[in-house]
């Protein structure tokens, strides 16, 4: 019998492959897009991790979610000070969500308030991807846009707080492995994760759009 972190990643893997060679993603990281189409990937993230960190404080009493809640994971400061980097002071005021991201921030909102074991989904795909693949990205946007190494416009990227991202990880996968669920929630948070990854690849596929490479 799979332990449920096994589960979780054999499950959403088809979603997660599909999510991560995206054409917007495949362009940006091959260096064929320019730093605004980064600076906009940047923007729809701020939706996100904004109804992800809305509802942390209040799902950290949270018997099933609670554990889970982890400051040194949070992402909005840094992405905060990466959008006043890339956009200037007033970045909030040109700050606008695709249809696509707004519908992933809505379900992330939605989960957080009313089903904290689909929250956890959400939080699982989110964190643990960016403290795996975000590092590729940080290391090409650097490269491509010059950014300064770990500095402002990659801060997203870098978890200060977290000094050994393998050993959290494997942390993160034995706080999955104990959620208190039964089976049938355990399958609608598998369900939830691939809902997650779904809802990303529609936010990459609408960026595509926004920012199409000339043939």
């Amino acid at each position: 019998m799979d332990s449920f972190s096994t589960v979780i990643r054999t499950a959403s893997h088809e979603q997660h492959t599909e999510a991560e060679t995206s054409t917007f993603m495949s362009d940006l990281l091959g260096g064929r897009l320019g730093v605004d189409a980064y600076a906009r990937y940047t923007e729809q993230l701020w939706f996100v991790y904004e109804a992800l960190e809305a509802g942390a404080e209040r799902l950290a009493s949270d018997p099933v979610a609670g554990p889970f809640i982890r400051p040194e994971l949070f992402r909005l400061t840094a992405l905060e000070r990466d959008l006043a980097h890339l956009r200037g002071p007033e970045w909030r005021a040109g700050l606008s969500a695709l249809p696509a991201t707004r519908a992933y921030a809505e379900r992330v909102r939605e989960c957080a308030e009313r089903w904290p074991a689909g929250y956890i989904a959400h939080h699982y795909t989110r964190y643990l991807g960016d403290l795996s693949g975000g590092q590729i990205i940080r290391d090409r946007a650097e490269k491509a846009w010059g950014f300064e190494r770990k500095g402002d416009g990659v801060r997203f990227y870098v978890f200060e707080g977290i000094s050994n991202p393998a050993a959290f990880k494997r942390g993160y996968r034995e706080l999955l492995d104990a959620v208190r669920a039964d089976d049938l929630e355990k399958q609608r948070i598998v369900a939830e994760c691939k809902k997650a990854f779904a809802l990303n690849t529609a936010v990459f596929r609408a960026l595509g759009e926004e920012f199409p490479l000339s043939a």
